[in-house]
């Protein structure tokens, strides 16, 4: 926000000199641990973007609610292919930016090992309706501990 407006984030691209610059000082910092990088939204798209750099080696990548279909309704998946991270996908089986048929379809073209934990009636925020959790009986806190659940097993295999 600015000035009290909102306005749109920066496009993603511009945002990954920053995010690198940032990630390269932590392995500095830490040098000889596992790198992970995780990014909600846009910042799924940007860990993806500093992941896809041949200035560092990230162990993997987990991507929250990945905004795969643009503005216009284009698929935003050519960073996907370009990866070779492991990565996993924790999306909303509600989501308009990232329907999951598109993003079975970009999965299995990319090269990397990828995986996918859906979020049973989560939005892009993974929030699920009262209505939903009524009719199934299944409550906020146990899909977003399933969800934890989820990426640690992810992160565990990824840096074995």
């Amino acid at each position: 926000m600015s000035g009290g407006k909102r306005r749109p984030p920066p496009k993603a691209d511009k945002l990954v000199d920053h995010h690198l610059g940032v990630v390269k000082n932590a392995v500095a910092e830490h040098p000889g641990h596992p790198l992970v990088l995780m990014g909600k939204s846009m910042g799924s798209r940007v860990s993806c973007m500093v992941a896809s750099s041949d200035d560092i080696n990230v162990s993997a990548v987990v991507c929250l609610g990945y905004p795969l279909k643009g503005a216009k309704g284009a698929l935003r998946d050519e960073i996907l292919l370009k990866l070779t991270t492991p990565t996993m996908f924790v999306q909303g089986n509600k989501d308009g930016l990232c329907p999951l048929d598109k993003l079975e379809f970009t999965r299995k073209k990319m090269t990397c090992q990828n995986e996918l934990h859906v979020v049973d009636g989560g939005d892009h925020s993974f929030k699920i309706s009262q209505k939903y959790q009524n009719a199934t009986g299944v409550n906020q806190h146990d899909v977003e501990v399933e969800a934890i659940k989820a990426i640690a097993q992810f992160i565990q295999n990824s840096i074995a």
